[in-house]
């Protein structure tokens, strides 16, 4: 074990696309030590069981707490859904009741009031984050008058991942869902992208999603959430590392993560191949 002051600040996906909710966060706090570790191998975790989720997730944490992280991000939306809450009050208290396993539900609910003019908000997700209905449950806590419309984009994260995200043959998949989620709800003024690969996806869907309706990215809300909670939580921020680094873990080849890594984080990286 490191020195209790050489901690890292873990950032956990079910895949890639973490990566953009990392890449984020290392802009508004760039002097940490990042571990990011993407189970790339049992992926996608949007269509898995909440039991399936869970084991997975449950899984990466304690790996992640090998690594020396003292704060972790669960970076994934269908983790966050199924898992997070599980592991924050059952397995926390007895694998490392010092550590903390924050998710990136909770900091978009608590700023939902903000997203929406009209009170009508939409959200794009797996089919795991939306059959949990996790955002609406959140959501309620602290604005009980919002309407919220979840809708699941199941090529979406298939688009990304298979270097498809700016061809021509996406634009038949993201207006069709566009199109979907707005014939559900017509008075919809705002959308929160609920999946860390959408992001990607964002030229396109700015392409075809009405001009008054806004877009809101998840990261850059996740990343200043941290930076509060981090300078509320002295006792979590003194320990971790401050040397700007970043080392990435992947469960697949890493060649592969490599390469495929590239879309996201917009430069070379280097990951090596972990099992859980």
């Amino acid at each position: 074990m490191n020195n209790i002051r050489n901690q890292h600040i873990g950032v956990f996906d079910s895949g890639f696309g973490g990566l953009t909710i990392l890449h984020e966060i290392q802009k508004v706090l760039p002097e940490y030590s990042y571990i990011y570790l993407g189970d790339n191998a049992r992926s996608p975790y949007g269509t898995r069981s909440f039991e399936t989720v869970y084991k997975y997730t449950l899984e990466a944490v304690k790996k992640l707490f090998e690594l020396d992280c003292t704060l972790i991000i669960i970076a994934c939306n269908t983790a966050s859904a199924k898992a997070l809450r599980t592991i924050q009050q059952n397995d926390l208290p007895k694998l490392a009741p010092d550590k903390r396993i924050l998710g990136v539900i909770r900091p978009c609910s608590e700023q939902a009031g903000s997203f929406t003019a009209n009170n009508n908000l939409g959200i794009f997700a797996t089919n795991g984050t939306v059959s949990s209905h996790s955002y609406e449950i959140e959501i309620q806590k602290f604005f009980p008058h919002i309407i919220v419309t979840s809708h699941a984009c199941p090529m979406w994260v298939p688009l990304v991942e298979n270097g498809e995200s700016q061809s021509e043959g996406a634009n038949y998949f993201i207006q069709k869902e566009i199109n979907a989620i707005l014939t559900k709800n017509p008075s919809i003024d705002s959308i929160l992208l609920a999946c860390t690969h959408y992001p990607i996806l964002l030229p396109k869907i700015r392409d075809f999603l009405p001009k008054h309706i806004s877009i809101i990215n998840q990261g850059n809300i996740v990343a200043h959430s941290l930076q509060k909670y981090l300078k509320n939580h002295p006792e979590i921020e003194h320990k971790i590392l401050k040397n700007s680094n970043t080392q990435y873990f992947t469960t697949e080849n890493a060649d592969v993560f490599n390469s495929i890594a590239e879309c996201f984080t917009f430069n070379k990286i280097q990951a090596r191949t972990i099992t859980l």
